[in-house]
């Protein structure tokens, strides 16, 4: 992996594996299709003023309006609301631990719709990975009751993932057809958030703002860190070497949650997640491999 590639590796691992535990901080009296909607419109006109400041290009056709539509709907959006969804009764170790399996949908869609070659090593290392994920989370799949609130959670999680690596997917079709991925981040990040305020209006949700400090904080960070930064740089690393191998973000930002959940909610390390984090760390190098 380039230089550059490995910095827009490690951004959003960074970010994003801090970034389930800041959700928590979101599930508060204010609807999730609401703090998904405000976190993507702030995102959105942040961009939409740094593409104002240096003027760039912001008129397109109707068709790729219609791209970037589709990926704000997949990727901020829908995705996120389901993941907000989830976290009401899965824990959020749970969650980021079922994401790993995005891997393995980003090398399926990415070999049917975007007709990429299927490499043993990716393959390898995603199965690594995945197993990894399950040492690390052994306890919490162990215990899980699927029953009720749980299994909904979980109804919702599976589609967050599918929708997420839908999103990635066009992403990188987008980028094949060069789009530039600031402004197609911004125009999605705007088309998602107003996507999920129309379906609060017409849903009759109760539009309340929770002015607390943990979640106006928590809010700001998830829009300009968690949404403008780290996406910023997933999706420029999709453009550069693929969905399937840039998906190993998706499996290293747990071990960052690990290190957050141990100083933060107790996590205790034991012989299985460290295994699991040794296995995970194995896969993605191999994946990475250009040969």
């Amino acid at each position: 992996m380039k230089g550059n590639n490995f910095f827009l590796f490690i951004i959003p691992t960074a970010i994003w594996g801090s970034t389930w535990f800041i959700i928590k901080f979101q599930l508060s009296q204010t609807d999730p299709l609401l703090s998904v909607s405000y976190r993507f419109g702030i995102a959105g006109l942040i961009l939409l003023v740094y593409c104002l400041v240096f003027k760039l290009e912001l008129k397109f056709s109707r068709q790729s309006h219609l791209l970037m539509a589709l990926q704000g709907f997949f990727l901020f959006g829908f995705n996120y609301l389901f993941v907000y969804m989830a976290e009401k009764s899965l824990t959020s170790g749970l969650v980021a631990a079922a994401f790993s399996i995005l891997i393995f949908l980003n090398i399926f869609f990415a070999a049917i719709i975007l007709k990429n070659k299927v490499k043993i090593l990716t393959i390898i290392g995603a199965v690594l990975g995945v197993t990894g994920i399950v040492l690390i989370f052994r306890e919490e799949f162990v215990n899980l009751d699927f029953s009720g609130d749980n299994f909904t959670g979980l109804l919702y999680c599976l589609l967050g993932i599918m929708l997420a690596s839908l999103g990635n997917i066009t992403s990188a079709y987008n980028q094949r057809k060069n789009l530039p991925i600031i402004q197609t981040n911004m125009y999605g990040m705007i088309y998602g958030a107003l996507a999920l305020l129309g379906i609060a209006i017409i849903s009759g949700s109760s539009f309340i703002f929770d002015t607390s400090l943990p979640y106006v904080l928590s809010l700001l960070y998830l829009a300009i860190f968690g949404s403008v930064i780290a996406f910023g740089a997933y999706l420029k690393l999709i453009g550069n070497i693929g969905p399937d191998k840039a998906a190993y973000v998706i499996l290293t930002a747990p071990i960052i949650a690990l290190f957050i959940s141990s100083y933060f909610e107790g996590f205790k390390w034991t012989p299985y997640s460290i295994s699991g984090t040794l296995l995970i760390v194995t896969g993605s190098l191999l994946s990475l491999k250009k040969t």
